[in-house]
């Protein structure tokens, strides 16, 4: 028993505490008890350590410096890549979006939310097709564009990609530009030059690459002009042999992604170079997404084409006639004077043709010669300035543009029956309705909008995005259906949507 409490019992005084001891005794530690001891653990001073990355650890002003740009680099690159899947989807894309769009399909770092289940279909060209119509002005813009992506990219094979390229657009260039005294060294020999390096691999011509520059500095004497020019085109077939190898990775991508869709079609792509044969001439506006003051005559090309009399106003190629399209001067004066008119900065020409679905041969075939009507269309771009591209962008680095709106004008001048003005319907296709969504997040719905008009002209459709129309008399965002003067003009604009908490 406690000899205090039998102390008590006894009718004795409590025993005498030390009380030097209790002068002394820390305040904070566990009291003393004889029959239940209780130790307190000493405190370990946390370890010293200087690793960079320890928890806890600040950081100094220069790190959060290089943490920011870094962090603003990979920001930039991945819109960059996005508006590119845009322009190519949209099929308005410039040649360094055809080329960031085919490295989408091997990069690591892409967002997988932007994928989109038609883009293994869609027919990319080579990236060295892409090269092959470009002129001196567009071979520097395009060699700008690819030097931006190399700036900004970090994963090592796509710096490969860009850099080779870049080294093809610099080739491509000097061939293109009048011939100096110091390339005839080479020019001579340059049937010896393409059967020697042609045949090599990456490795070979790496080891030659060593052997040449050993030549080059040693004392020997030596023809510097011929090894300096064989250098440079041993360094052009390195960067031929490093983009096949990323080509071949991208196919083999591609084939994979589309078996499981189609596949007669990814056997055929296997057995092919998995890209289209030659790049699609640029379009207005891909031009005007990002203008240059250097024509490009792969333009004027297509556009020669429209018409032999005379060419059309620049930026309206791919409006170029084909098939059994309207050629009569009625047309051509309705067009040529909307074409007059321009496209605003907020515009960009659309042309997103789509094949009219259940079209048969209609009952006046046979006494009047079918055609498609012409048509310039326009669709309107913008920002949409939400709560979350507040937040993540500004003006300075806006959010992508997004489809706002469109203006179609079509040119029905010869109508047989002019009492009868030409309609419109929309078609939703796997029995969507009105107001519905199949689309995934972050993805907006699509339909049809069907022209109709009576003979001599078939109907025509084109894929827009299925939003609400706003239908307010507003002056900047009107509506606008008529027919007049042989024109159809169908203009309109989606609702802004207003979050509300």
């Amino acid at each position: 028993m406690d000899p205090g409490r039998q102390a008590m019992i006894n009718g004795w005084k409590s025993p005498r505490r030390d009380r030097d001891r209790d002068r002394h005794r820390d305040l904070t530690a566990p009291r003393y008890d004889p029959a239940n001891r209780i130790a307190k653990p000493p405190r370990q001073p946390p370890p010293k350590s200087s690793n960079a990355s320890a928890p806890g650890r600040y950081l100094t002003q220069d790190e959060q410096a290089e943490q920011f740009i870094a962090g603003e680099d990979k920001f930039v690159l991945k819109q960059a890549k996005k508006k590119a899947d845009i322009r190519v989807r949209e099929q308005r894309a410039k040649p360094i979006d055809y080329l960031a769009f085919a490295l989408r399909f091997i990069d690591p770092d892409r967002d997988v939310f932007d994928d989109d289940d038609g883009d293994v279909e869609i027919p990319i060209p080579a990236p060295e097709a892409v090269l092959q119509g470009l002129d001196v002005p567009q071979l520097t813009e395009l060699e700008e564009d690819i030097r931006s992506y190399n700036t900004l990219e970090t994963n090592a094979r796509n710096k490969d990609y860009w850099t080779a390229l870049l080294a093809l657009c610099a080739d491509r260039r000097q061939k293109l530009k009048p011939q100096g005294p110091e390339g005839r060294a080479v020019t001579s020999v340059a049937a010896d030059v393409d059967r020697i390096l042609s045949p090599k691999t990456l490795e070979q011509l790496e080891a030659l690459e060593k052997q040449i520059r050993t030549k080059l500095q040693s004392e020997e004497p030596i023809d510097t002009d011929y090894w300096g020019e064989l250098l440079k085109s041993l360094l052009v077939y390195k960067a031929k042999a490093k983009l096949k190898s990323v080509c071949a990775a991208i196919k083999e991508a591609r084939v994979e992604a589309l078996r499981a869709r189609d596949p007669e079609k990814a056997k055929a792509w296997e057995a092919s170079d998995g890209f289209a044969g030659t790049a699609p001439a640029a379009s207005a506006g891909a031009t005007k997404t990002a203008p240059r003051p250097a024509p490009r005559p792969a333009a004027s090309t297509t556009a020669g084409a429209q018409s032999t009399s005379s060419a059309p106003p620049p930026g309206t190629a791919r409006f170029a006639s084909a098939g059994n399209e309207d050629f009569s001067q009625a047309t051509k004066a309705l067009y040529d004077r909307e074409v007059a008119r321009g496209v605003s900065e907020n515009e960009e020409i659309f042309t997103a043709e789509e094949a009219v679905p259940g079209i048969q041969k209609p009952l006046w075939a046979d006494k009047y010669r079918p055609r498609k009507p012409r048509y310039f269309n326009r669709v309107l771009m913008g920002y949409e300035w939400n709560k979350y591209n507040q937040t993540h962008y500004d003006h300075d680095n806006p959010p992508p543009k997004v489809v706002q709106g469109y203006r179609f004008n079509i040119f029905y001048p010869d109508l047989i029956d002019k009492t009868k003005a030409p309609t419109f319907k929309i078609i939703r296709e796997h029995g969507r309705r009105k107001g519905e969504s199949f689309a995934p997040a972050g993805k907006e719905d699509t339909c049809l909008i069907r022209f109709i008009a009576g003979p001599p002209y078939e109907d025509i459709a084109f894929r827009i995005v299925d939003r609400e129309w706003d239908y307010s008399a507003k002056k900047e965002r009107g509506f606008k259906s008529s027919f007049d003067k042989g024109i159809l003009q169908l203009h309109f604009q989606f609702k802004k949507i207003y979050y509300r908490k």
